[in-house]
């Protein structure tokens, strides 16, 4: 089989596409012939060797798949060669056959293409988790969306919306704020880009407090970091609660002054390692999507595919935060 993969440390130019061995099922597993695996940040850093997991090489990056069942390890009961399926692996995605436990598969509905289905989990499963366990966002209330047309930010737009929020999204270009009322926000930003000086960082942050209203933000879901964090945060309402999720802008340093003024939460967002110590509150998460998905209140935006082979290309566009919501490597048809 086919597999794009990460020989040495580097940027996405440094990945080959390469022939292995097919995968073989073991006990409780199955093999997926890949048909699409979608993009996101994680993928950017993991073959830099800057991603908090670092696997041996060679290995493939691309954590979120859609295919079918090709074959059945021992013991596996629950698929049938053919099903259509969703799977989360971390990394190894961007290759033409891969296997994945059984048990930590989704079906994905008819109907949808396997594009979708593989920009579902990863974003909507982060935020979910973001906005209800560590936001406790409630209806009625305010959320601040940092990079919101990116695809955690529209995923963010859409639970918000879904959960009862009042949604103020910030972008950094005109086309991305349009993106973003498509998606449901109720009123966008459109910020410029930083490094940002003393001046520029108070002006963005009076942005924030104007978008705000009067008693600031319940909940900011921050997916971007850098320069854009501090401004956000002097916009919180008291007690509000600011989701730190990614930092493709850089990691920020807080003034830590400013929690005590507003008696607010600074709450880490790490969904990956929340599945795996609650895997049952997490698969309700999961249940909780597919039934908004089906009802219509999520959907990802698939933006722009691309073929296999071009997909560090995809992985590129992803570092240079040209990504408008999801990004997806069609692996085969």
């Amino acid at each position: 089989m086919r597999a794009l993969l990460s020989t040495a440390p580097g940027g996405p130019e440094t990945l080959v596409l390469d022939e292995l061995p097919d995968p073989v099922a073991g006990p409780g597993q199955v093999v997926i012939a890949v048909k699409a695996c979608s993009i996101n940040f994680p993928d950017v850093l993991i073959i830099e060797d800057k991603y908090q997991f670092k696997p041996q090489r060679p290995f493939a990056p691309g954590g979120e798949i859609a295919g079918l069942v090709e074959s059945l390890g021992e013991g596996v009961t629950q698929w049938q060669i053919g099903d259509r399926v969703i799977g989360m692996l971390g990394h190894g995605g961007l290759v033409e056959k891969v296997v994945a436990p059984a048990d930590k598969l989704y079906a994905l509905p008819e109907g949808r293409s396997f594009a979708e289905g593989a920009a579902l989990i990863l974003t909507y499963g982060t935020t979910i988790h973001a906005l209800l366990d560590r936001g406790h966002l409630k209806e009625g209330q305010t959320l601040l969306v940092l990079g919101a047309a990116g695809g955690v930010g529209l995923a963010a737009i859409e639970l918000g919306k879904a959960f009862g929020a009042r949604v103020v999204a910030a972008v950094s270009s005109e086309e991305k704020a349009a993106v973003a009322r498509d998606a449901g926000a109720d009123e966008t930003i459109v910020y410029a880009r930083a490094p940002f000086d003393r001046d520029q960082s108070k002006a963005l942050a009076e942005q924030f407090k104007a978008a705000g209203g009067k008693t600031g933000y319940d909940v900011i879901y921050d997916p971007v970091g850098g320069d854009y964090a501090e401004p956000a945060l002097r916009s919180i309402g008291w007690e509000g609660r600011y989701l730190v999720v990614g930092f493709p802008a850089g990691i920020p340093k807080l003034p830590l002054n400013l929690t005590l003024l507003k008696s607010c939460d600074v709450c880490g967002v790490f969904w990956g390692a929340f599945a795996a110590r609650d895997p049952q509150a997490n698969a309700a998460h999961i249940d909780h999507l597919f039934r908004l998905w089906a009802e219509g209140k999520i959907a990802p935006r698939v933006t722009e595919t691309f073929a296999f082979e071009d997909g560090g290309k995809a992985i590129a566009k992803m570092a240079a935060r040209a990504a408008i919501g999801k990004l997806v490597v069609t692996v085969a048809d």
